[in-house]
């Protein structure tokens, strides 16, 4: 048997009901402000049902779902799967320059 649903689609973090149910993340580490993309949620929704709370989440490319962002020289770790030299998956941290300096 199938419940009543009124699902919406958002296209991004400024749609209406894009945020509803997600909280904006906590400061960790040494990252700087907030994402100017997700506005410090790390995600959004990209479709909710509004009678049930269901939803599908898009993580921000920007902050890679931290909701926090690297403004000065610091290198930023991002977790990866990479292939290894015998063909096998690896966990790897990856360090990036911040791409937002003010």
């Amino acid at each position: 048997m199938s419940h009543p649903s009124n699902i919406v689609h958002c296209s991004g973090p400024t749609d209406p009901h894009a945020l509803d149910g997600i909280s904006r993340r906590h400061r960790t580490g040494d990252l700087d402000k907030p994402c100017p993309e997700c506005g410090g949620y790390g995600q959004w929704n990209v479709q909710i049902d509004l009678v049930s709370q269901r939803s599908i989440r898009h993580a921000c490319a920007k902050c890679d779902g931290r909701g926090w962002i690297e403004t000065g020289d610091d290198l930023v770790p991002s977790h990866t799967i990479e292939r290894s030299a015998e063909g096998h998956p690896v966990w790897t941290v990856r360090l990036d320059p911040s791409d937002d300096r003010e």
